[in-house]
Order: structure tokens, then sequence, then C-alpha cells
């Protein structure tokens, strides 16, 4: 778990602060190596701060300067030497294979980088012709949100056949990539073809199933557990559910309870046990808690989707703190976010 900033900040906030800082020239020039998601974040994030105060700035910039120093150029500049050199040397088609071996997981597709850019409505048009097993590629590519949203976009019949291949992958064959560099030259051009790479499908399954509805969650669960009962068990193990929360240490509670809006979470807590309830008043302050409390009990019933809806929408915040370090998941003692 990450140490506590002293600028009071979350990370996406801190980032945000810096890029706003360092101008927007150097910002732009950032922000071309960040990933889409982080992109999305510190967008967000800087467009929700109202007002930073000198201090934390001051800190955001001490922080900053005491991690860079303890970076190692060499480390940082290695991988992308090691890539121009044996290219130059080999040739592109050689050094790529020899990359995976040397940098695994290094190298994807320039294909799949565009689709990560891509609307999932625009990316499920791309793929609704496409056989299950091209589908269960792209999808064990994508961020986990990004794909559960080109999941649901899907036509049905292909949704659950196509979960359960990302489900029982393992290592990605080099025909079925070029199978895919195929299909996305239709649209997006000719991509260069990409060694074999090491995918954790199962976890890929269950984080895709972490970020749509419950009604179509219940649905392709079920559908995954009667095509293979233990697969669908073992995905289903994996899944992070609100309950899960209980799991949560002190601190990393009381980080969530401060990203949640009150009436978000009086509809997320009708209804479910009083430990976990009780775990959410512990750890606030005792006026917060009987206020907490009062709403509850003033609020009349809730439809059982709305509280469904208010439930994912803290566990995506719980996975967007993890993923910024603010927070530690885990089920099991294995860790996933």
């Amino acid at each position: 778990m990450a140490e506590p900033s002293e600028s009071g900040l979350s990370g996406a906030q801190r980032a945000a602060v810096f890029l706003l800082g360092v101008g927007e020239q150097s910002a732009t020039a950032i922000m071309r190596h960040m990933e889409p998601r982080e992109v999305q974040r510190i967008g967000e994030a800087m467009a929700s701060i109202a007002t930073v105060s000198n201090e934390q700035v001051e800190a955001v910039l001490r922080e900053f300067h005491q991690r860079s120093s303890a970076l190692n150029p060499l480390g940082l500049a290695a991988p992308e030497f090691t890539r121009r050199v044996l290219t130059q040397a080999l040739g592109e088609s050689k050094a790529r294979s020899m990359l995976a071996k040397v940098m695994p997981g290094k190298q994807q597709t320039s294909g799949i980088e565009a689709l990560k850019w891509m609307d999932p409505s625009a990316v499920a048009e791309l793929l609704e012709d496409e056989h299950p097993q091209i589908v269960a590629i792209v999808l064990a590519s994508l961020e986990e949100d990004h794909a559960a949203q080109v999941l649901i976009n899907i036509p049905e019949p292909i949704r659950g056949e196509a979960l359960l291949r990302v489900a029982r992958l393992q290592v990605i064959d080099p025909a079925a990539m070029e199978e895919l560099d195929k299909v996305l030259e239709k649209q997006l051009g000719k991509v260069r073809r990409t060694p074999p790479r090491s995918v954790n499908g199962m976890s890929s399954a269950a984080a895709i199933l972490n970020n749509v509805k419950a009604d179509v969650e219940a649905e392709l669960l079920g559908a995954l557990k009667d095509a293979d009962a233990e697969l669908g068990e073992k995905v289903g193990e994996l899944m992070f559910v609100f309950d899960n929360l209980l799991e949560l240490d002190d601190r990393g509670m009381q980080r969530l309870i401060r990203e949640i809006a009150v009436d978000s979470l009086v509809i997320a807590l009708k209804g479910v046990d009083e430990q976990l309830q009780n775990k959410f008043f512990s750890n606030m302050s005792t006026r917060a808690a009987d206020m907490l409390k009062e709403d509850l009990e003033a609020k009349g019933p809730v439809k059982l989707s709305e509280v469904e809806i208010a439930q994912k929408e803290i566990l995506a915040i719980a996975g967007r703190l993890a993923d910024e370090g603010e927070l530690a998941l885990g089920k099991g003692g294995d860790d996933f976010v």
C-alpha cells in the first residue's frame, strides 16, 4: 500500500497538479506515453480540481523530486535502448521475436493499442462477425473496464462463448494473433505481427464481469458455469464483490469512504448485512456514522437494481484507488484488484 501523501491529494490529483504545473507543452509530451485509462483518470482529476493551496503544490513537487531522485536513470532507459539496438541489429521481425523472450509481456500490436482508444461500441461492431476466439483475444488484451463495455455491446449469442474462451486463455498463439491482425487490417491498416505472450484468462474474465451490470454479470457467469463448472467456480472466486470490502483494513476503508458520496453510500448499504454496515460506521467519525444511520433509517424502499448500481460504483472507486496504490484489495491471499 502506498504511503500517505503529505499533500492530502489522491495519486491522480497529484499527477494532475504536477502536469498543470509543468505547462501545456511538457504535459502534452508526458501524456503521450500514458495508457488511455491513465489519461482519463488524470483528465478527470484536472477537471475536478477547484482550488489547490500553495502548500499542496509544494508538497506534490517535493514528493516528485524525492521519488525521481531515487530512480536509476539507467533502469528507465534500458528497455527502450534494448528495443532499439535489437531492432537495428536483427531487423524488426527477428527483434520482436527476441524481445518476447527477453522482455516478456512487453510486446503488443499497434492494432491493439489503437483499439484501446476506440469507443467500446465501435470495437464491438468491428468484432461482431468474428470468431469467438478472436473476440476473446481482443477482450483479454484490453483494460478490464473497457473490455466489459465492449462485451456488453457484442450480440448475446457470442458473449458467453467469448467469455468462456477468455477464461481458458493461458497463452496467445502466434497464429491466433496473426488472424487478429488480419481482422484489424480492415479498419486500422496493416499491423505488425507479435510473438506469444502469457495472459491470465481467469483473472481477465473475473475483472470483465466485475465491470458489467449485475443482471448481465449473473447471466454470463451462469453461462460460464454451465459450459465449464470448475472454470466458472474459479472465475467466481476471483471476482471482487461488495462483501469483499470487509477485507479492507481500517486505513483503506477510511480512504475509500472519503471518495464516496453520502447519497450513494446510503443506497449501497440498503439491505447489506450488519457486519458490513458496521465496517463503514466504525471507520467514520461518531457524528458522521450517526448521520448515516439516520439517513438509512429514513430512506424508504430502494429498488434492488439501484442498490446494485451504487455498489458497483463504490467497487469501481475501490478498484481505482487500488490501482493508484491508495488501498489494497485481495481475496484468499492472492492479490486481485
